[in-house]
């Protein structure tokens, strides 16, 4: 049985046409090893199809609707590097309608591009060598004019149809961003638990994924960002090498990958299991700022207003704690709360970490939609360091607010009646942590 998506993937493209989607190729790590293997995205969003060296051809007007081309069992290479599902499990498991070795692909190529007027097919998103292929064989039959081939005339970018797709989850998928989302959110709490001064950021990092391997997740969906103390004011801080200090607080961003989708959590604690009266200034800020932005997400709120409500509350709370000066309103003008607060509210959530899909038609916002999953995730962030704050930025930051970095993230699935939070496992009310902890 084809996968839905597969489905609605033909159903949207025109049905005279031929798509062509390849796998991920294995990216060397060094020498003659290889990264643990990821596949492409938008071919296992349609295929579920998770080996190297693979190619799927797309036919909607066909009786053969779906072929794939992949690696042929090998019993000296499965020795080494682990089972093919080869010509058989293709058709098999992955019901293709038919399939072939991937060596048989240039031969065949002309054959399927003669007759279709469209050819769907991402230049620059697969390899060169592809690329060129795809090129070369498209002149050659446009040049044989004076033999009966019909290339297609159009070549158009599946990524404008799969990336939409992709924004709406189906109740499969869901379910499947359900269980990654409990994965990291029982990882992070088990992290709280067992935090305690002297210990190192990489620890932290991998007591998480060893939880998220144990309970069935295929590992991290993205590089753990384990930050204590200043650390924590670096947005993308992933060298998880110092040591935990008591009175720091700790900012952990983990997300389990599930089944090929990905969950992704935030959340900002203290190292010794008690806010400090700072610390609790700028975490119930944010705090107060995430949980209004989710209480705004329903069908139909912009994107963007979500965004504006962030920067509103964030700005206003900034000024009543001294870390900006001035009218809120002059101040969001001037964009001066991007010294503490530079990035956007959240972004799509998917197979991708990072997911596909536009946030803007036209110029103008997105509204929100059922089925879309998204994060939200305001934060506060106060260098330890004031002389790289650039001139024109308040230099005169209240001393006992240096180096705090505070961010918390939810997972959030948009319902007909508002918002879903996936993560609700794990706690982020300030003293349910503290209670928590104290366990």
């Amino acid at each position: 049985m084809l996968k839905p998506q597969l489905v609605e993937f033909m159903r949207r493209v025109d049905k005279n046409s031929v798509a062509i989607i390849p796998a991920a190729r294995e990216a060397v790590r060094s020498h003659d090893t290889n990264y643990r293997y990821r596949q492409n995205s938008d071919f296992f969003y349609l295929t579920g199809f998770e080996e190297p060296d693979a190619i799927a051809v797309i036919t909607p007007s066909q009786e053969k609707k779906f072929t794939l081309f992949v690696r042929p069992r090998d019993l000296e290479q499965e020795i080494w590097n682990g089972y093919r599902a080869g010509v058989e499990g293709a058709v098999a498991d992955y019901s293709a309608d038919e399939a072939f070795p991937i060596n048989d692909f240039d031969e065949k190529l002309s054959e399927m591009l003669d007759g279709p007027s469209v050819l769907y097919y991402a230049f620059g998103h697969s390899t060169p060598e592809m690329d060129q292929k795809i090129i070369r064989q498209l002149t050659s039959m446009r040049e044989s004019n004076r033999k009966p081939l019909e290339p297609p005339a159009t070549i158009v970018d599946p990524t404008s149809i799969l990336h939409e797709m992709r924004v709406l989850k189906n109740a499969e998928e869901v379910e499947i961003m359900q269980r990654a989302a409990d994965i990291a959110a029982e990882a992070h709490v088990e992290a709280m638990k067992s935090v305690h001064p002297g210990m190192m950021e990489y620890e932290v990092e991998a007591m998480l994924e060893a939880y998220f391997r144990k309970h069935g997740a295929s590992g991290s969906s993205y590089t753990s960002i384990v930050g204590a103390g200043g650390n924590a004011t670096v947005l993308h801080y992933i060298s998880n090498q110092d040591q935990l200090r008591d009175g720091d607080l700790l900012l952990v961003d983990a997300g389990a990958e599930y089944k090929g989708y990905a969950s992704d959590i935030t959340r900002t604690f203290p190292i010794n299991g008690k806010f400090s009266q700072a610390q609790r200034d700028i975490y119930d800020l944010v705090l107060k700022c995430q949980m209004s932005c989710i209480d705004m997400v329903r069908p139909g709120v912009r994107l963007e207003d979500l965004k504006t409500h962030s920067i509103e509350i964030l700005t206003e709370g900034m000024v009543e704690l001294g870390l900006l000066k001035g009218d809120p309103k002059k101040l969001i003008e001037e964009k001066k709360y991007m010294q503490f607060y530079m990035h956007n509210l959240g972004h799509y959530l998917g197979i991708d970490v990072h997911d596909a899909g536009r946030y803007y038609f036209n110029g103008e916002s997105r509204p929100a939609e059922v089925g879309m999953v998204m994060t939200i995730e305001p934060g506060l962030y106060i260098s330890p360091d004031t002389s790289r704050i650039p001139d024109g930025l308040n230099k005169e930051i209240p001393e006992k607010y240096l180096g705090i970095g505070v961010r918390i993230e939810d997972d959030v699935l948009v319902t007909e009646k508002g918002a879903r939070v996936l993560t609700h496992k794990v706690p982020k009310d300030r003293e349910e942590i503290e209670a928590l902890m104290a366990k």
